[in-house]
């Protein structure tokens, strides 16, 4: 499997058959090099309703004919939309064509925010994913807290975790460096962080605390392909 940062929340993943993004948030996204007509994919995972994470993802699962896999309120909301939709919930899994796919907690809010009407649409709860590829397991967090059953993650033999660090709406480095030793991903990335000036963070501390720790933790290349 091959894997690809955009930057955010936004990773690519790549498999022998299969491609699959998760959180495309590509307009207005300062960090990513690609555009939304860039991307080729056959299945998208959204982890929660919130603009940054969402993304872009309807107009790509239209553009591509994609699957958007999301947890049950917001895979509705978006079958709504005239996407393809595969509803999961916290805990339950699937087994598609391409591997396997389960809905994981964060502990965070989910929802759309029409600041014109001051309406807010209510998306369900939010998640994290681990999701089986090519016989690899990338575990995304998604935007969540640390909280005392990440340690539960350690059965799934993860090959990558991938975890927030931006602080103020999600874990800080402190907090992201504890899931770090607790989920025991053989590598383990940060993401969430730089792309708004209220998540500004340093990467490379957050993996030089790793690497105090013995954790293999490495900060991505944004737009490169990388193999897991």
């Amino acid at each position: 499997m091959q894997i690809r940062y955009h930057g955010h929340s936004c990773l690519e993943l790549k498999g022998e058959k299969t491609r699959l993004i998760i959180d495309p948030f590509i307009t207005g996204n300062s960090h990513t090099k690609i555009s939304v007509e860039d991307i080729r994919v056959d299945y998208i995972y959204v982890t929660h309703g919130h603009g940054d994470h969402l993304g872009d993802a309807i107009q790509i699962a239209k553009k591509n004919k994609a699957t958007v896999i999301a947890p049950f309120e917001l895979a509705t909301y978006l079958s709504w939309q005239g996407v393809n939709s595969h509803p999961l919930h916290i805990g339950g899994g699937h087994d598609f064509p391409f591997g396997r796919v389960k809905a994981v907690p964060a502990f965070h809010g989910s929802s759309l925010v029409d600041a014109g009407q001051r309406e807010i649409i209510y998306l369900g709860m939010p998640s994290g994913v681990v999701i089986q590829l090519d016989g690899k397991k990338v575990y995304h967090a998604g935007d969540t807290g640390l909280y005392g059953d990440m340690k539960l993650l350690a059965r799934e033999g993860l090959d990558l975790a991938l975890l927030p660090i931006g602080d103020n709406f999600t874990m800080g480095i402190e907090d992201a460096a504890l899931a770090a030793e607790w989920v025991q991903a053989t590598r383990t990335a940060p993401i969430h962080y730089d792309t708004f000036p209220m998540i500004k963070q340093d990467p490379h501390a957050f993996v030089k605390r790793l690497q105090g720790l013995g954790i293999n933790g490495e900060v991505l290349p944004i737009n490169q392909w990388i193999s897991l």
